[in-house]
């Protein structure tokens, strides 16, 4: 547990009949802490934050906030703002009386409301939104309502679940930014739930990547990017190449790899391995560099089996003969054709041993 958490998940199970949906998980989240939890469709993820939130109750273990326990507590005495996927807004009501809903829930004087309000909406950049219904607004704006009913009130922790899900790529794009920025002005504290990889990275202090009911690893965006500790982590952020081989020999911090189809490489590791022994490794698509010859370190023997253009880089196919790399190639450096025969180069810190 963090010296500092504002938020601990102790041991917290959840079951569904004989399906165990949260297995024992252990959490702790700092005070200002922006935490996406992130992971495939029934991974958990989204049961945590609703046992958070008080929507679920935990089958075992305990949840605190600010060293207090919560678990038992009803939803609207934990002082959470939650922001759902399909905003959850009353269609009957202004934009204005939206955003007051939570205030007058709480016994909030009229004066305390309007001026309350009116900050909230000035934040989001919908002041001059008050009178409007939510069918009036699109999809960005009623996001941005929901987000300032969740602020409105002034809350410990924002918990938002797939809150961008529904709005377009550049829509999305602009309301990670401004997420991003109310998080830096106010302090929050947000637990943040997506599916989205990309918008992990972009706004998280930390990250927790979750499958089958637990966390398979937790740390910042570049930890998590750059040293996966597993083969799923690293397939499920970004793109990777995992190539199988045996350790044949170790030394300084590096173990030599014999790989499926007899070339050799190098791989920087803290452990140190036992020669024979079978392991993966891990290779970003952009940390791989074609050259004509060879002149760098870790050289494979490859033959460009398909270039793909994706605007600002090029996707390489290259098959080294026992399996097909994917390389990221800068579009203005690669002169390769298809059927060419080149080298794929990549040092020994830009790839990782993963279990």
């Amino acid at each position: 547990m963090m010296s500092d958490a504002l938020i601990h998940f102790d041991k917290v199970s959840k079951t569904f009949g004989i399906m165990t949906v949260v297995d024992d998980l252990d959490l702790s989240i700092g005070k200002g802490e922006f935490v996406s939890m992130l992971g495939p469709s029934g991974s958990g993820k989204t049961t945590l934050l609703m046992m958070l939130a008080g929507f679920e109750s935990p089958t075992s273990g305990t949840i605190s906030v600010g060293g207090k326990r919560v678990d038992a507590l009803p939803p609207h005495k934990r002082n959470m703002g939650v922001v759902f996927q399909n905003y959850a807004l009353f269609p009957h009501m202004s934009v204005a009386d939206n955003v007051a809903f939570p205030l007058k829930m709480r016994g909030a004087s009229r004066s305390e409301i309007v001026e309350r309000v009116t900050k909230a909406l000035d934040m989001v950049q919908l002041g001059a939104f008050h009178e409007r219904r939510p069918i009036q607004l699109s999809g960005g704006q009623q996001q941005r309502v929901a987000l300032a009913r969740a602020l409105v009130f002034e809350p410990e922790v924002v918990l938002m679940d797939e809150p961008l899900g529904a709005l377009d790529k550049k829509l999305r794009e602009q309301m990670q930014m401004d997420i991003r920025d109310i998080h830096h002005r106010l302090g929050l504290t947000i637990v943040f739930v997506t599916h989205d990889q990309t918008e992990a990275l972009t706004m998280s202090d930390r990250i927790a990547i979750f499958n089958h009911g637990k966390i398979e690893q937790i740390g910042g965006p570049s930890d998590i990017y750059d040293h996966p500790k597993t083969q799923f982590v690293a397939e499920f952020i970004g793109e990777t190449n995992l190539l199988s081989g045996k350790v044949s020999s170790a030394s300084n911090g590096l173990l030599t790899v014999t790989l499926e189809g007899g070339q050799s490489i190098r791989v920087a590791s803290a452990a140190a391995l036992e020669p024979g022994k079978h392991v993966k490794i891990s290779v970003r698509p952009e940390r791989i560099e074609l050259r004509s010859s060879g002149e760098g370190q870790n050289e494979l023997k490859v033959k460009i089996s398909d270039i793909v253009y994706h605007g600002d880089h090029l996707q390489i196919q290259a098959d080294t003969g026992s399996r097909s790399l994917v390389i990221k190639a800068p579009r203005n450096v690669v002169t390769s054709q298809i059927g060419q025969e080149v080298v794929a180069s990549f040092s020994p810190e830009q790839c990782w041993i993963v279990s």
